[in-house]
């Protein structure tokens, strides 16, 4: 089965928080993000002024979270170019829908956004160990630009920095004809 045959993507929401919670202390143990770090950016992610977008995948059977990604964007130019440059936040998958394109399907909307925010590119942070993470970046056209030393803590771990320029160009590899399963339920982003 595929990402697209086994999850809904939607917006998350405040009620979302604690399956997100769950799934991201057991991805990431040891730099989990905590509720508050989750609130603040959802409170971000609404209404005319919303610079943030935060989307869970839901099981299509029941009311299971199996994965979820956010994206904030900022109003700073980048390397003199005019428009805001977005920062995927967060990216996760449960390990039992590793492989089936849910992650490149949460990306992919998430690069959607980054162009309704007009942005005119995109910046990541990827743990140097997360080999996986990397490829699907990769195959969106993200490229290594930099190393950022001991970036994920208490591990003292190295994150690469990613980016990728002009989000709008970018086609999905999981979907690259279009097709009519790539919508999120949820409100329009306004930004």
């Amino acid at each position: 089965m595929t990402g697209t045959d086994t999850a809904v993507l939607r917006e998350m929401r405040w009620w979302d928080i604690d399956s997100v919670l769950e799934l991201e202390r057991d991805l990431f143990p040891e730099d989990a993000w905590s509720r508050g770090m989750f609130w603040s950016e959802l409170a971000h992610a609404r209404g005319p002024g919303a610079t943030r977008r935060y989307l869970v995948a839901q099981e299509r059977d029941g009311d299971r979270i199996v994965g979820y990604a956010g994206l904030a964007a900022a109003g700073a130019e980048s390397d003199g170019e005019a428009g805001p440059v977005a920062d995927v936040q967060t990216i996760a998958v449960t390990r039992d829908h590793w492989g089936t394109g849910l992650g490149s399907r949460l990306l992919t909307e998430l690069l959607k956004a980054a162009t309704a925010f007009e942005c005119a590119e995109v910046m990541l942070e990827c743990r140097v160990d997360n080999v996986r993470a990397q490829k699907l970046y990769e195959r969106f056209g993200f490229e290594i630009i930099g190393v950022r030393r001991g970036y994920y803590q208490p591990g003292n771990v190295d994150a690469l920095v990613m980016r990728l320029t002009d989000p709008s160009t970018t086609v999905s590899p999981a979907n690259p004809g279009g097709g009519n399963d790539n919508g999120v339920q949820g409100t329009e982003i306004h930004g």
